[in-house]
């Protein structure tokens, strides 16, 4: 291929959809060893979770993280043959490398549950203990959201400062910096709706509460972290093959013990989205690849930099596009 490197975006949740992954599955051998893998790690049928649904199950935190990780984990595997024109790993582990990331890519991100999807694809973790991690993950986040009714809800058109001030009054946190214009809130539920109420009175264009199942990025996630902060102390982190760009600090790093610390402060910190993607910016980094389900980090980086080229694939056709163009 063209002597040409990718920064690799993958998506958080919200990006699950019933078929996800499927057709790559039934004509790809890169994506069958990941969805074959994860069945036996996860001990139950995410093919079938992905494939056939039903929605209202994949929908929920504890299924849809997993199973968006593990559909962009395999269509990577799928990609990352496609580029090298040939077979992934080795006989009975069919599954790509750090040489390999390192040939065609030279940063990786992911948007919340992206960011450990984006660890694994940097090597920095092997799939199966990235995958248990993602599993609790969804877990925890799943049981504490049962626990505490909360909400999310975006405000269009109000400075940050402004959003924060009402946030402080009201009690709920700024939870996701996406884009120019927009504030992810978060927060026991009567409150974010308070808050979005008064968002709009006060001069926001408009304020949207999210289908989401919880106060994610919120103090209200606190038992999750602590949880999950045990389980990432049994998982073998290392630093990653290429650059890692980290939405809690949106900074350059492979320093694996700050990896792990951001991994568990995700969970109740705000993420850095637009300004991690600055940051891949200014380190001279113009095109991306969206791996895995849905569009929305391509949508994202239009309304931070409209000048990037990012091209979203999650199907053989976007795959096969881009590899023979690479070529061509």
């Amino acid at each position: 291929m063209a002597d040409k490197k990718y920064g690799l975006l993958f998506p958080g949740q919200g990006a699950q959809g019933v078929g996800m992954g499927k057709a790559l599955y039934e004509t790809q051998a890169a994506a069958r060893w990941v969805f074959d893998r994860a069945n036996e790690v996860l001990d139950m049928d995410i093919k079938k979770l992905c494939f056939e649904g039903p929605e209202e199950d994949l929908k929920t935190t504890k299924n849809s993280q997993p199973a968006i990780f593990v559909v962009s984990i395999a269509t990577l595997n799928v990609l990352i043959e496609k580029l090298k024109g040939l077979p992934v790993g080795d006989e009975n582990r069919e599954f790509f490398n750090a040489e390999d990331v390192k040939q065609f890519f030279n940063v990786a991100m992911g948007l919340s549950l992206g960011e450990p999807t984006s660890i694994v694809a940097s090597c920095a973790m092997s799939f199966e203990e990235g995958l248990e991690f993602v599993a609790k993950r969804g877990q925890y986040m799943d049981e504490t959201s049962q626990k505490n009714e909360g909400k999310m809800a975006s405000i269009f058109g109000m400075d940050l400062e402004k959003v924060e001030e009402l946030c402080k009054g009201i009690g709920c946190q700024v939870a996701n910096l996406n884009c120019p214009g927009q504030v992810v809130i978060s927060g026991h539920a009567t409150k974010v709706e308070l808050a979005s109420d008064l968002a709009v009175s006060q001069g926001a264009e408009r304020a949207i509460v999210l289908k989401v199942g919880g106060a994610f990025h919120s103090e209200l996630m606190e038992p999750a972290k602590e949880k999950l902060k045990a389980v990432l102390n049994k998982i073998e982190v290392n630093a990653p093959c290429i650059d890692f760009i980290s939405n809690i600090d949106a900074e350059i790093t492979r320093d694996p013990e700050i990896i792990k610390e951001n991994l568990v402060n995700q969970l109740d910190h705000k993420t850095l989205w637009e300004a991690s993607m600055r940051k891949a910016i200014s380190s001279g980094i113009f095109e991306y690849l969206e791996v895995g389900p849905g569009t929305v980090l391509k949508g994202l980086a239009r309304k931070i930099d409209s000048s990037l080229d990012v091209k979203s694939l999650h199907s053989m056709e976007d795959i096969m596009g881009l590899t023979e163009a690479s070529v061509s």
